[in-house]
C-alpha cells in the first residue's frame, strides 16, 4: 500500500521560508516519480513540483520557479521542497503525491496517489 506521510506546514509571514518533508512508503521509491499538489481555497489542486526517481529529473510550475526546490533522499524514501520567498497567494494544502509511471520531467506532471497534505500559510 503507497503511504505518503507530509509535514512541516505551518504559518510563516511574506517573504519567509519553510521545508517540506514527505517520507513514503509501500513502493519501491527509484521506480517513481514524487512530487508535490497543492489546493487553495475554492481553487482546484495543482501541481507544484514533483523529481524522477529514476533520474531525477524536476519539474516546477512558472509561479514557483527559481523560489522552491524539490530534493530527494532515496536511502530515507524522503522527499522535501524547501520553499524560500513565500508569498501570501503560496498559501493552501500542500499535498505530496506519487506516480508509480515515473513521468516526472521539466514539462510534465501527473500523480496517482496523495497523502492527506500539510497546511502552508503565508500572511501578508
Amino acid at each position: 500500500e503507497v503511504q505518503l506521510v507530509e509535514s512541516g506546514g505551518g504559518l510563516v509571514h511574506t517573504g519567509g521560508s519553510l521545508r517540506l518533508s514527505c517520507v513514503a512508503s509501500g513502493f519501491t521509491f527509484d521506480d517513481y516519480s514524487i512530487g508535490w499538489s497543492r489546493q487553495a481555497p475554492g481553487k482546484e489542486r495543482e501541481g507544484v513540483s514533483c523529481i524522477s526517481g529514476s533520474d531525477g529529473g524536476t519539474y516546477y510550475m512558472d509561479s514557483v520557479k527559481g523560489r522552491f526546490t524539490i530534493s530527494s533522499d532515496n536511502a530515507k524514501n524522503t522527499v522535501y521542497l524547501q520553499m524560500n520567498s513565500l508569498k501570501p497567494e503560496d498559501t493552501a494544502v500542500y499535498y505530496c503525491a506519487a506516480d508509480p509511471y515515473n513521468t516526472c520531467s521539466p514539462t510534465y506532471y501527473r500523480m496517482d496517489y496523495y497523502g492527506k497534505g500539510t497546511l502552508v500559510t503565508v500572511s501578508s
